[in-house]
């Protein structure tokens, strides 16, 4: 029921992706805005959904299986979109595009990283599939589990590591791209997932736990909001 509803998200997004290019050419800003906001909004929805899946048997076989195959399936699908306020940076800070449209596609990301939690509250409020029984009631899941300096490191370091990767591999060819993003994202869940969710992402981290956000704001914000940001700056000004 899960993989039913993660592919049921993710070709609805397609379609309302195929109908904002063709009706909504002509509006740049709108269009720019929607394609960003429907790409950020699958791959929240559908990470939500997959960490609900984290303790399926064999752990973690099927975690960084369902991990990977998604992240390939995101690549594929969401050509063009960055769904990342950090990967916004980078054209931003070498010119490619406006701070007000750099502006308009990170606003575009936290909006859906915010309607793609509701969604899915409301989805598992319905407990169509056992891992949904009792989803809501969890609270903040508190992804930290090591100290605040150490997420902290954690996090820059993942977010220069990904980040850099994004870089050195715009030559290749995209279909052999998309398995070598997805290979790096999945060795890096594995790596540091049980210590911080290794998410590296300020939006996909406050569609996931937006309770800890509200319990601990500067905490979660400095490790999920501001390390990554700072890795991204690190790396473009250091390479």
């Amino acid at each position: 029921s899960s993989l039913l509803l993660m592919a049921g998200i993710m070709v609805t997004v397609g379609l309302c992706r195929r109908f904002t290019r063709r009706r909504l050419r002509s509006h740049q800003r709108l269009c720019t805005f929607l394609l960003e906001m429907f790409s950020t909004f699958q791959i929240c929805a559908c990470t939500n959904e997959l960490c609900l899946l984290g303790n399926v048997e064999p752990k973690p076989h099927t975690a960084l299986t369902l991990t990977y195959g998604f992240t390939v399936l995101h690549g594929l699908t969401l050509t063009g979109s960055t769904c990342n306020p950090c990967g916004t940076l980078q054209p931003m800070w070498g010119g490619g595009i406006s701070v007000e449209m750099g502006g308009l596609k990170i606003a575009a990301q936290f909006v859906a990283a915010v309607l793609a939690r509701v969604f899915m509250h409301f989805i598992w409020s319905l407990e169509v599939a056992e891992p949904h029984f009792g989803a809501l009631s969890q609270g903040c899941s508190n992804p930290m589990q090591t100290t605040e300096m150490q997420a902290f490191c954690i996090e820059l370091l993942f977010s220069v590591v990904f980040q850099l990767t994004i870089l050195r591999v715009e030559s290749v060819n995209p279909k052999y791209k998309v398995h070598l993003i997805a290979l790096l994202i999945t060795m890096l869940v594995y790596a540091g997932g049980n210590l911080t969710g290794a998410i590296f992402n300020p939006a996909l981290a406050f569609s996931l736990h937006a309770n800890c956000f509200y319990d601990k704001f500067l905490s979660y914000s400095l490790v999920y909001w501001i390390a990554p940001s700072l890795g991204k700056f690190l790396m473009l000004y250091v390479f």
